[in-house]
């Protein structure tokens, strides 16, 4: 059985952000959104802006890798079902809803460390937006426009 776009949605708010509150969550699930929405670069030309080929991209979200370094990744959007409040952020995002202080930013990653380095991706198509609980988010660089 496949799951639906909510479902996926929500699924992947939580194994991505589910510890980091409501605005955590909220701050992951603009960024999936931007990455459906954003209308040059690479996320348009593979995602064509479909949220099933963002959330599936390969090597894009660790909660969609069984392996992880070698050894089983526990932390699946298949190993744990949704909660009330995913579906609702899911549901927020769908309907079209960001979270402001996230602009348009296409990545976000945990550092494991504190503070956030001003590049992100590697490759440099992203600068530091902001800081949310522990992760940093990232906004389009000119670079980006050119993937």
């Amino acid at each position: 059985m496949s799951f639906s776009d909510r479902e996926l949605l929500a699924r992947i708010i939580k194994c991505e952000a589910g510890g980091e509150g409501e605005n955590g969550m909220k701050a992951v699930a603009t960024v999936i959104m931007n990455r459906v929405r954003v209308p040059y670069g690479e996320y348009h030309k593979v995602c064509q802006g479909d949220i099933r080929k963002v959330i599936y991209q390969k090597g894009q979200f660790d909660c969609m890798r069984s392996v992880l370094g070698g050894v089983a990744n526990p932390q699946t959007i298949w190993a744990s079902p949704s909660e009330q409040i995913h579906y609702d952020i899911a549901d927020w995002a769908l309907s079209g809803h960001r979270l402001y202080n996230i602009g348009y930013s296409l990545w976000y990653f945990n550092p494991f460390a504190p503070g956030c380095p001003y590049t992100f991706p590697p490759n440099g198509t992203g600068s530091f937006q902001v800081s949310i609980e522990n992760h940093c988010f990232y906004n389009p660089t000119e670079l980006y426009a050119k993937t």
